[in-house]
C-alpha cells in the first residue's frame, strides 16, 4: 500500500478513537449529571423532612412559645419552684397539669366569676392580677391583698417542678377566701388579653417563674420559657392591650448579685456577673423591664427576694428538705466555702416579704403609656432588695430545726461545688425602708417555729415540737396575724 494510503488509514483510526473517547466522556458526564441531580433532590428532600421533624418536635415540647393562641391550659413553667424528680421531662414542666381546664375558660359564668374575684371590696382598693398565685410567695400575697379588701385574680400552671398537690392545697385555701386561681399559662397572650378585657386590673403582681439555681443546669429551656418569654408575654399585654395600663411589680432575685463580694448587697452594686442561668434570666428580666418602661411608659418595680422561708414554703428550699430529712432520719448535706467558712444566707420570713410586696404595689405610681403606643411622660422604674439584713450560717438554721423537731440531723459537710450557689447573701434594704417603710422584724428562730408548726400539721407527722422554743418564738411574732391564719389552714 502506498505511504499516503497508510497515513490516511492511521488518521482514520485515530479519529475513530477520538470520537469513541469523546462519546464515552459525554456519556459519563451525562450520567454524572443525573447522579448529582438525583443526589441534590434527595438532599433537599432530606433537609425538608428534617426541618419539619424539628418543627414538629419543638411544637410538641414548647407549644406556648410558638402560638399565642395555643390551648388556654398550656404552660411554660409558671409554677413556683420546688423539689422534683431528676427524670421529669421538660414537657411535664412546661405543660399544665389539667387538660380539662381549657374548656372551662370563657362564657358569661366564667367572666362573672373573674370579675367578682378581681373586684375590690373596700373603697380605694386596688385590683391585682397575681401570676404564680398558687406558689409560696404568690399565695401569701394573694391572701394578704384579699384580707385588706383588694381584688385579686390568680393565675398558675400547677406544673410538676415540685409536688402539685401542695399548690392545689394553696389554691383551695385561696378559694376559701374568695380568690379565684386559674389553671393557665403566662405565655398565653390571648388569655391574658381576655382577662384584661373582662377585669380592669390596676396592678399586676408577676411572681410566676421557674425557680431553683441548680435545676437550671438540667433544664435550661424551662428558665428561658418562663423567666424571659413569660415576662415578655405579661409586659406585652400590659403595655399594648390593657387600657389603662396597670402598674407592674415583679419578682427578680437576690441571685442577680452573682459573684459580687461587696456586702451588704445594695441595688447600686454591679449585677453583670451572674453565677447561674437562673440568675442570668432574672438579670435579663431587669433589662427587659427597663426597655418596656422606656418605650411604653409602664410603671415597673422589680423585687430582689433574699431566701424567703415560712409556712406553705417550697419543698426544694434547704430549710424545708432539711426538716423532712431530719424527721426521716436521712442524711443532709451542708456546704462550706472553699476557704472553709460556713455558707450564710439572709433568711427572710414570708410575712416580711409580703409587707414589702404590698408596699411596692401601693407606691408603684401610674403607667404613662396607652394602647396607641404614646406615653405622656416617664413612668416609675424601680428595683428593691427585700431581705432580713442579718445573714445566718446555714449550720445555725439546722441547729434550730434540730431543737424544734427534737432530733439530731445526720450531717455531711462538703465543699460547695461550682453549680451556681454563692457562699453568702446579705441584703441592704435602705431604699425599700425609705420608699415604703420596709422593716423586717421576724427572727430566724420565730420564723422557723411557725414553719415547723405548719409542717407537722400539714403532713400529719407524729412529732412533738420542743416547747422550750415556743416562748422565744412567740414573743416577737404577736403581730403575725397572716402567719397564724396560714398556719391554721391545711
Amino acid at each position: 500500500m502506498p505511504a499516503s494510503g497508510v497515513d490516511a488509514a492511521a488518521k482514520g483510526v485515530k479519529l475513530e478513537r477520538y470520537a469513541s473517547a469523546g462519546a464515552a466522556m459525554l456519556l459519563r458526564r451525562a450520567a454524572s449529571g443525573k447522579i448529582v441531580s438525583a443526589s441534590s433532590n434527595l438532599l433537599f428532600r432530606a433537609t425538608v423532612l428534617a426541618t419539619l421533624a424539628l418543627v414538629f418536635l419543638f411544637t410538641l415540647h414548647y407549644p406556648s412559645l410558638l402560638s399565642r393562641s395555643f390551648h388556654l391550659s398550656s404552660s411554660s413553667a409558671v409554677g413556683s419552684g420546688g423539689a422534683h424528680s431528676a427524670a421529669a421531662s421538660h414537657r411535664s414542666l412546661l405543660m399544665s397539669s389539667s387538660s380539662a381546664a381549657a374548656g372551662s375558660y370563657g362564657g358569661a359564668a366564667w367572666e362573672k366569676e373573674v370579675r367578682r374575684s378581681a373586684r375590690p371590696t373596700r373603697d380605694g382598693g386596688i385590683s391585682v392580677l397575681v401570676t404564680g398565685a398558687a406558689g409560696f410567695v404568690g399565695a401569701h400575697c394573694s391572701l394578704a391583698l384579699r384580707a385588706r379588701g383588694d381584688g385579686v385574680l390568680g393565675l398558675d400552671n400547677f406544673n410538676s417542678y415540685y409536688d402539685p398537690s401542695l399548690k392545689r392545697a394553696r389554691q383551695r385555701l385561696l378559694e376559701s377566701r374568695g380568690v379565684v386561681v386559674l389553671d393557665a399559662d403566662i405565655n398565653d397572650g390571648l388569655l391574658l388579653e381576655k382577662l384584661f378585657d373582662v377585669a380592669a386590673f390596676t396592678h399586676v403582681l408577676h411572681l410566676a417563674a421557674q425557680a431553683g439555681v441548680r435545676y437550671a443546669m438540667e433544664a435550661p429551656q424551662t428558665y428561658v420559657a418562663s423567666n424571659v418569654a413569660g415576662l415578655v408575654s405579661v409586659l406585652e399585654v400590659a403595655a399594648k392591650h390593657a387600657d389603662p395600663q396597670p402598674a407592674v411589680v415583679w419578682a427578680s432575685s437576690s441571685s442577680v448579685y452573682g459573684l459580687n463580694t461587696d456586702a451588704p448587697f445594695s441595688e447600686d452594686h454591679r449585677t453583670d456577673r451572674p453565677a447561674s442561668l437562673y440568675a442570668a434570666t432574672k438579670k435579663a428580666g431587669e433589662a427587659i423591664a427597663h426597655a418596656y418602661n422606656h418605650i411604653y411608659g409602664l410603671s415597673i418595680t422589680g423585687l430582689r427576694f433574699f431566701t424567703v422561708y415560712g409556712p406553705w414554703g417550697r419543698p426544694d428550699m434547704a430549710y424545708f428538705f432539711f426538716a423532712r430529712s431530719i424527721v426521716a432520719g436521712e442524711p443532709i448535706t451542708l456546704f462550706r466555702a472553699a476557704d472553709g467558712a460556713d455558707t450564710r444566707r439572709d433568711f427572710t420570713y414570708i410575712d416580711d416579704v409580703v409587707k414589702g410586696c404590698l408596699g411596692a404595689l401601693d407606691t408603684a405610681g401610674k403607667s404613662t403609656g396607652s394602647r396607641s403606643g404614646k406615653k405622656t411622660g416617664p413612668a416609675p422604674l424601680r428595683v428593691y432588695n427585700l431581705g432580713n439584713t442579718s445573714p445566718v450560717p446555714v449550720t445555725r438554721m439546722v441547729a434550730i430545726l434540730e431543737k424544734l423537731l427534737g432530733k439530731k440531723a445526720n450531717k455531711r459537710i462538703v465543699t460547695m461545688p461550682s453549680n451556681g450557689d454563692v457562699p453568702f447573701t446579705h441584703a441592704n434594704v435602705s431604699h425599700a425602708a425609705h420608699d415604703f417603710g420596709y422593716r423586717p422584724t421576724t427572727s430566724l428562730e420565730a420564723g422557723l417555729r411557725h414553719f415547723v408548726d405548719w409542717f407537722v400539721q400539714y403532713y400529719k407527722l407524729d412529732v412533738k415540737i420542743a416547747k422550750g422554743a415556743r416562748a422565744a418564738a412567740d414573743k416577737p411574732a404577736k403581730k403575725k396575724k397572716a402567719a397564724a391564719a396560714m398556719s391554721a389552714s391545711s
